[in-house]
């Protein structure tokens, strides 16, 4: 637990290691995962239209940290072009790889 200057107190969670359930909080999980869908109340839930999902799209491959020497001129030009600047040479990348995809010649 840290504090802040504000003495705001910041908590974080390693999802990896959860704490630890009460026997109560066991007992009211048990007693909702034997509970029936139809009995469970969803009334406090946003309705979501079927068109919410239609943009949903599948979640990219886990991404690797590697070294990488690239021209200082390149690495100037998409750092010029603000933050997430590595999300854009990777998408580049990306882009070459799938048109060379598509020409069996090219490999």
């Amino acid at each position: 637990m840290r504090k802040n200057a504000s003495n705001i107190v910041k908590l974080t969670l390693d999802p990896n290691k959860p704490p630890p359930l009460t026997e109560e909080e066991r007992a009211e999980l048990a007693a909702i995962a034997a509970m029936p869908d139809e009995q469970i109340d969803y009334s406090d839930a946003p309705h979501l239209p079927d068109a919410v999902w239609v943009k949903a799209v599948e979640m990219p491959e886990v991404k690797r940290q590697i070294t990488l020497r690239i021209d200082a001129e390149v690495l100037d030009f998409f750092r010029s072009t603000g933050k997430r600047y590595q999300t854009r040479i990777n998408a580049v990348l990306r882009s070459y790889v799938e048109a060379h995809k598509t020409h069996p010649a090219a490999k």
